[in-house]
């Protein structure tokens, strides 16, 4: 704890007291006071004066009646956490945007009816990823790309063999 002026001439006091009675020599008083009058802190000033005895009882250098020691910081109170392992989950995928680029991916072979599912499904997705927020919408984006492509062929390919032959 920080000393002030006042503590310091306390101790010059004690130290003038001790050298008038004969208990400090003069080479060690004028050390005693120059290192009282250098002194920060009141345990600074207990060690001058610690080894001269006061009338009454021995007591520590006093602490002055307006000191308040400052309140101990309350520790962080524990936030918590939103999720009890860490992470939240990922956002979901949505299932009809997977089936639209699934059902893209095998229109080839279903002779169309797999792009015409693809574009039904595609559309559904867009509509619920833009409703719920689910995750999907490169896959239903790509789905629908493909599945369009797959129409247009199958109906090139159906029409040219009626017409053909």
């Amino acid at each position: 704890m920080l000393a002030g002026d006042a503590d310091r001439e306390r101790a010059v006091n004690v130290l003038k007291d001790a050298f008038t009675e004969g208990r400090l020599r003069q080479g060690e008083y004028e050390e005693r006071v120059g290192r009282a009058y250098a002194a920060r802190t009141y345990s600074e000033l207990d060690e001058l004066t610690a080894d001269i005895p006061r009338s009454g009882p021995a007591q520590p250098f006093p602490v002055p009646a307006t000191f308040k020691p400052l309140p101990r910081p309350m520790p962080p109170y524990p936030q918590p956490q939103p999720y009890p392992y860490g992470y939240p989950p990922p956002p979901r995928t949505n299932g009809a945007a997977v089936g639209a680029l699934v059902c893209s991916l095998v229109g080839g072979f279903s002779f169309g009816l797999g792009s015409v599912g693809a574009v039904v499904l595609g559309h559904v997705a867009k509509k619920q990823i833009k409703e719920r927020g689910d995750q999907g919408d490169g896959m239903a984006t790509g789905g629908l790309v493909i599945g369009y492509l797959g129409v247009v062929f199958w109906i090139l390919f159906w029409v040219l063999s009626a017409v053909g032959g």
